[in-house]
């Protein structure tokens, strides 16, 4: 029983850390552009995400506790330890130098390490782990194209409305466009942590066995609040990155970033793919910039997070595998 606390211990410290270093992604366009102040936009992010938790069902959930098999008793429950573990070191760690980074990244990549050193590559459950695949795609290519071509067709649309009425009209809009972000934010990262914290209720046997996972109420509720706590606490860091250094942008390009991310998202989260919100919002935020002038992008904080991106994987895997060996040998 011990075990199974210490694995909720550390699934709520990776939801508070989601909602410190990834939250944030949903509402830095509409803090950088003052529509919002830092503390009305985490207000909007706590109501919206929590609205996402619980409104989007529980697909994504199912996805991803199903990518890794890991079995019941003491190896599952050092399993689902490890992968939080590694999610939280590799979080705080990007987030010491301002780099946004996927959690959700982190979080499949840790299931998948720890799942390896006890059943090896069979511990793949390959038909959602290609859903993970999609969603890369989707989140890093779709993510840039929508926020692209988003802000292109805002500027034919507008190319003769007047400045201010166009301001006006766009302040309220990134409003309504950074309440949908948030909505997504907790549909797609809410669903995957409370979808592991499920799991290892069913491991510890506090949750019946089912085909389909089932996630108790306040479990949502939990995760929901924790998340904006996180977000409350530690988010400017990565705002400021995404928000301000990157691309400085105009209110209609803010609006345009957020509504190319969150059509992908919410497509997404519709089909049970897990995707990294940070890929998606970041990669919005730089089509929206481009789509004004390349030069308005800083591509060398570009080149900074995509980096971490592509080092995400590699490391967490790596990290969930050595936490489980030691896990494994301590307990």
């Amino acid at each position: 029983m011990v075990s199974l606390y210490v694995v909720l211990l550390l699934v709520c410290a990776s939801v508070f850390v989601n909602g410190w270093t990834d939250a944030p992604n949903a509402i830095a366009t509409v803090i950088s552009t003052r529509v919002l102040s830092a503390k009305a936009a985490i207000f909007l992010a706590t109501v919206f995400n929590l609205a996402g938790v619980f409104m989007m069902g529980t697909a994504v959930a199912n996805t991803t506790a199903n990518i890794v098999t890991i079995g019941t008793g003491r190896g599952a429950l050092i399993t689902l330890a490890a992968a939080q573990l590694s999610v939280v070191i590799w979080a705080l760690s990007a987030w010491r130098f301002g780099i946004p980074t996927s959690e959700s990244h982190a979080l499949i990549a840790g299931l998948m390490g720890a799942g390896i050193s006890f059943k090896g590559i069979e511990a793949f459950n390959w038909e959602e782990f290609k859903k993970v695949l999609i969603g890369l795609g989707v989140a890093t290519v779709l993510g840039f194209i929508a926020g692209y071509f988003t802000t292109k067709l805002i500027v034919f649309i507008f190319k003769r409305a007047n400045r201010r009425k166009s301001n006006t009209f766009f302040s309220w809009g990134q409003v309504l466009s950074a309440s949908m972000m948030a909505f997504n934010h907790g549909a797609q990262d809410g669903q995957k942590f409370m979808g592991v914290f499920a799991l290892a209720l069913v491991v510890g046997g506090i949750l019946p066995t089912s085909e389909s996972l089932i996630v108790p109420v306040w479990v949502k509720l939990l995760v929901s609040i924790l998340m904006a706590v996180g977000t409350s606490i530690g988010g400017y860091r990565i705002i400021k990155t995404m928000g301000m250094d990157m691309v400085k942008l105009e209110k209609y390009q803010g609006f345009a970033a957020e509504i190319g991310a969150s059509a992908c998202m919410m497509g997404a989260t519709i089909l049970g793919i897990p995707l990294s919100t940070t890929n998606a919002k970041g990669t919005a935020i730089m089509g929206a910039g481009a789509a004004r002038r390349f030069s308005d992008v800083n591509w060398n904080i570009v080149k900074e997070m995509l980096i971490a991106w592509a080092l995400t994987f590699p490391a967490c895997l790596v990290l969930g595998y050595i936490m489980a060996k030691l896990f494994n040998f301590l307990f």
